[in-house]
């Protein structure tokens, strides 16, 4: 259990509490099981510190020295740990599902058994780091260095693996998962050697490289849209899909609400694109705004464009403030308006189509 004395110093506040660490650091530090979810630790000197078990959701860490830590078992889903120093950390089977782990310095830190799903950890170094067992599915990966760090049954699940650095240098203590959404996300730039140390079989790694070859025609996207353009929706979808588009959309209505909003960034994260299928009925609404937000947020990680905005009608171009305004100025919105008319229909579905082309691998 947390030292009572430790959390009161922690509850005066980050300067003081690292104040109190220089002049103690000897001391070592007992905050086990404690719940500090949504606390603010920005910069906070949390090293060497017992960490297991606590509870850190949503919490503010990034920046934060956490050199050591014994953070075994904490949840920290959600948690922004952004730049954090957490070389040698123990993290093993913590909760860091859709963690803000960007430029993080991981390096020879315990991530066995750790839940990474969805986090982000673009330009993280994991060097040297244990990563048997850990879930990795749907992690950002930009830019992560990986070089020496140890895998085995290891779950590489809708990632792309194509900008890591050190994959021929990863140490295989077993087989891994790497899944078919994997490979084709990577284009195929996936070393061999690491394929090969993973468990995939000779002949699949070879036949990996064929069906790749021509990359992939289109990017994958979730369709957003209201009740009121259903009918549309199903239409465009069933066309999508025909045209070897790579699409979901969710049947029912968007409501305001956690749940939804959980939805709405798990599609936006594991998606490329977002269409929004905009129409009078729903510019106004909260949920649209939010995923604006969330999709343009996601733009300003990468280098590639994740709105796409098409119109059913003109409500978004007489706009005039907001995140709508904004949109009309800066983006090209489809236009389907006259999607009911079939050679209109056509003429626009084709544009979508160009928009969503890749560039084949050269």
């Amino acid at each position: 259990m947390a030292n009572k004395q430790h959390l009161d110093r922690l509850a005066q506040g980050v300067k003081k509490w690292n104040q109190w660490r220089e002049k103690n650091s000897d001391i070592k530090i007992d905050l086990s099981k404690a719940d500090l979810s949504g606390a603010d630790l920005n910069e906070a000197n949390l090293s060497g510190a017992d960490l297991s078990e606590v509870n850190l959701s949503a919490a503010d860490l990034s920046n934060s020295n956490l050199v050591m830590t014994n953070l075994s078992g904490a949840d920290l889903k959600e948690a922004n740990l952004s730049g954090a120093y957490l070389s040698e950390a123990d993290l093993s089977e913590a909760d860091l599902s859709k963690a803000d782990l960007s430029e993080a310095d991981l390096s020879k830190a315990d991530l066995s058994k750790a839940d990474l799903s969805g986090a982000d950890l673009n330009d993280a170094n994991l060097s040297g780091a244990d990563l048997s067992e850990a879930d990795l599915s749907g992690a950002l990966l930009n830019g992560a260095n990986l070089s020496r760090a140890n895998i085995g049954r290891t779950i590489f699940g809708y990632v792309d693996l194509s900008m890591v650095k050190g994959l021929d240098t990863i140490i295989h203590i077993g087989t891994s998962t790497i899944g078919i959404d994997t490979i084709y996300r990577s284009q195929g730039l996936i070393p061999k050697v690491f394929l090969r140390g993973a468990g995939i079989p000779e002949r699949f790694v070879n036949y990996m490289y064929s069906l790749v070859e021509e990359s992939i025609n289109f990017c994958s996207c979730f369709i957003s849209h209201s009740s009121k353009g259903k009918d549309f929706v199903e239409r465009l979808y069933a066309d999508l899909q025909d045209k070897g588009v790579r699409c979901w959309f969710a049947p029912e209505d968007l409501k305001i609400g956690d749940k939804i909003r959980v939805r709405i960034d798990e599609s936006i994260h594991i998606f490329d694109k977002l269409l929004l299928v905009l129409s009078q009925q729903n510019v106004a609404s909260e949920w649209v705004e939010y995923e604006v937000e969330a999709a343009l947020e996601k733009e300003s990680k990468g280098k590639q464009i994740v709105l796409f905005p098409i119109r059913l009608d003109t409500t978004i171009m007489n706009s005039s403030e907001g995140w709508a305004a904004l949109i009309r100025r800066t983006r090209n919105i489809g236009d389907f308006e006259n999607w009911k008319k079939d050679e209109e229909y056509q003429k626009a579905l084709n544009r979508l189509l160009r928009d969503l082309e890749v560039d084949p691998i050269k």
